[in-house]
């Protein structure tokens, strides 16, 4: 636990500030309204209010994650690093509801899934050798993001075609 809470707790601060905000922007731009509400989706979908409490556990174990790396990094190099993957992987979390929601394109999304699973898999495989424990904590991330991914190519294959035609 030593490593999870470290002496420096500025660290812990930050990350948990930095994951609320990205939580923040992703959950403000998730509208489950008419159009959401309105799409075909598989017998196998979550149920809605399952969501909230899997992307806040997830958002738990990356702020871990990158707490635990961030003290087990060897030097400035890694530590900058990390941020710069964090910062992407953020930014294509976002735009993924951004795509998905607000602008109601879930066959973009679906390309930018690819971009936001790769951001993932970096920061796995980045963390994991920094400190083993802070690649498996990100590991619930790529997960629950693969099973999203095909939820969303799921959704687009049911009710496709987007854009103007819906």
């Amino acid at each position: 636990m030593t490593e999870i809470l470290p002496d420096n707790w500025i660290v812990v601060a930050v990350a948990a500030v930095w994951v609320m905000i990205v939580a923040g922007l992703g959950g403000w731009l998730t509208e489950v309204g008419p159009w959401y509400e309105s799409l075909t989706f598989p017998d196998w979908r979550p149920p809605n209010w399952l969501f909230a409490p899997a992307w806040t556990l997830i958002f738990i174990f990356i702020a871990s994650s990158c707490i635990v790396a961030w003290n087990a990094a060897q030097g400035d190099a890694s530590r900058i690093s990390l941020i710069v993957l964090l910062v992407i992987n953020s930014i294509f979390n976002v735009a993924w509801s951004l795509l998905f929601f607000k602008l109601r394109r879930p066959d973009w999304a679906l390309f930018e899934v690819f971009l936001l699973w790769t951001s993932i898999l970096a920061l796995v495989i980045f963390t994991w050798r920094i400190a083993p424990k802070a690649g498996l904590l990100m590991t619930p991330y790529l997960a629950w993001v693969s099973f999203a991914a095909y939820l969303n190519y799921t959704m687009v294959r049911l009710n496709a075609p987007f854009g103007n035609a819906r």
